[in-house]
């Protein structure tokens, strides 16, 4: 039976649900090996190879949380507007710069937000609450145990793991190893991906156009997805629709990369030579036929043990399942966890399909009291690529359903998860 008889008769049932088909690729996947990486805007998206564990605490000593003076709250009982209690001020601690010795009693230290909270005193009592005259200080309120006081290790202790492997490293993880004095971490290497992009149509943007010329979008979008998910660029083709350019072009491509996207050519058509150069080179597919919409001629398999996806040529529906298949594939040769981040959101218009094959819809969010709210962004053809602008999430349909109806809820998955943001 030829290809395009076997496309045709493949049921509904025959074709892989996209939950599935993401379960067998990360079951596909061995995480890459590790590399140290400076600590700074280089580190930023990393995903981290090892444990960071606090060697020391934070803060690292007893600080004042106010602008103020350090005090013994016993020295202040009884303190108030109409009965303020006068203290010698015996000193400054600041930022950096320490008192030079202990707090005597009777007496108050100035302190600075920041500053090490001098041996003896116990409380800070802030700047508005004092009055200075000369080398004292009437204080108008009484002051707690403990009042205004950052203790060591407040925000972490010594010896506390405070971040573990498979973490993303976003500004607030950065800040943290800063804190901890890591200038240098452990991060699992990027993967690098390598897109071949088929059709004799295709035409860069600075060629001129010819009849049935098409313009190729693939190339950047596909390469742009790859580097918000974490991977690094390796190499970017267009390839003629010819069976050996295509089988060369493919086994350049896995040469030099951990992870090759091919798109377009993966059909059933006369001119799809994906998947005859992809057996010819040996390659073992997991899977073939997508029941997804945009998405179905969706290939993936291994070829020289690296991860090899093969993406419908139409600019949506490689985008979209880009962001379901190689995206949860490049983070998990990262060493990132695939945890659920999908949601639910009220659809504000009335969706109708087929029954057979699940739709990923795009659509716009908005929050609102009842949580978030999705619109579709429009027209929701796979050549419409205008439909991924603005678009927050991908509205999962069941592919038994024939439709939702405004206001109810539906499965989402939101892009900025799947996209610029790693984490």
């Amino acid at each position: 039976m030829s290809l395009a008889l076997q496309w045709l008769a493949m049921s509904a049932s025959q074709l892989v649900e996209i939950d599935d088909a993401r379960r067998r690729v990360l079951a596909s996947v061995a995480p890459l090996a590790s590399e140290t990486v400076p600590l700074g805007v280089a580190a930023l998206g990393r995903v981290l190879a090892e444990d960071i564990t606090a060697h020391e605490p934070v803060p690292a000593f007893d600080s004042s949380a106010m602008d103020g003076f350090a005090v013994r709250s016993g020295d202040l009982a009884g303190a108030s507007p109409l009965q303020p209690i006068a203290l010698r001020v015996s000193g400054e601690s600041r930022a950096g710069a320490p008192a030079a010795g202990a707090l005597p009693a009777g007496s108050a230290i100035a302190i600075s937000t920041g500053a090490v909270l001098p041996a003896g005193a116990d409380a800070v009592v802030r700047v508005e609450d004092t009055h200075a005259a000369g080398d004292r200080v009437e204080i108008a309120a009484a002051a707690a145990p403990g009042q205004d006081v950052r203790r060591t290790g407040d925000d972490i202790r010594a010896g506390e793991t405070v971040m573990e492997r498979g973490a993303v490293l976003g500004a607030a993880e950065l800040g943290v190893l800063g804190s901890l004095a890591r200038y240098r971490v452990s991060c699992a290497r990027r993967p690098r991906v390598a897109v071949v992009v088929g059709g004799d149509e295709l035409l860069g943007p600075n060629e001129p156009m010819r009849p049935g010329g098409v313009r190729d979008s693939n190339t950047f979008s596909i390469s742009a997805l790859a580097c918000a998910a974490g991977g690094e660029a390796a190499s970017a083709a267009i390839v003629r629709d010819d069976p050996e350019a295509t089988r060369e072009s493919v086994a350049r491509a896995v040469a030099g990369a951990d992870v090759t996207v091919i798109c377009g050519g993966v059909s059933v058509g006369e001119h799809d030579h994906v998947r005859p150069a992809l057996r010819e080179l040996g390659a073992q597919e997991v899977f073939w036929g997508l029941a997804l919409k945009p998405g179905r001629p969706a290939w993936f398999g291994t070829l020289s043990g690296k991860l090899v996806f093969g993406l419908p040529g139409n600019p949506v529906s490689a985008m979209v399942t880009f962001v379901l298949l190689v995206g949860p594939a490049l983070r998990a040769l990262m060493g990132a966890s695939d945890a659920d981040h999908r949601a639910t959101a009220v659809i504000d218009r009335d969706y109708t399909k087929a029954p057979g094959r699940a739709h990923a819809v795009r659509c716009r969010l908005s929050a609102r009291e009842d949580g978030w709210h999705a619109q579709p962004t429009g027209a929701q053809g796979s050549h419409i690529l205008t439909s991924m602008l603005g678009a927050d999430a991908l509205a999962i349909v069941p592919s038994e359903a024939t439709g939702v109806r405004a206001g109810e809820r539906v499965r989402i998955e939101p892009l900025w998860r799947r996209w610029g943001a790693v984490g």
